[in-house]
């Protein structure tokens, strides 16, 4: 699994490629660490190229949500098999914005 942080008008966005699984959420969760830490006003973390989501990663996922209290709004990028479909039949869908594409999830967070 990767990581790399870009910023796009007022979002960072953390970008994750690969396999989550229970040997590589503590990276994805200290990386979502480290990119809260900068306390941006809105972190999309983007899974359009994760292959694999174990529930060590959505896990991760939840635990940004609540690191990031009201200061930074979070939304998540997931399509697909390996991603949208776990975090929907987990019912993460209602706890995060999700988004299709990183585009849609950036023009979210300007709308708003």
């Amino acid at each position: 699994m990767t990581t790399s942080v870009s910023v796009h008008d007022e979002a960072t966005v953390l970008t994750v490629a690969g396999e989550v699984d229970l040997a590589t959420a503590p990276a994805l969760e200290n990386a979502i660490e480290a990119t809260l830490g900068g306390k941006p006003a809105a972190l999309i973390i983007d899974l359009s190229q994760v292959t694999f989501l174990a529930s060590a990663g959505m896990a991760a996922l939840v635990g940004a949500h609540q690191r990031a209290g009201q200061a930074t709004r979070i939304a998540v990028v997931a399509d697909g098999p390996a991603t949208g479909r776990q975090l929907k039949m987990t019912n993460l869908d209602q706890v995060f914005a999700l988004h299709p594409t990183l585009d849609e999830a950036l023009t979210d967070l300007r709308g708003q």
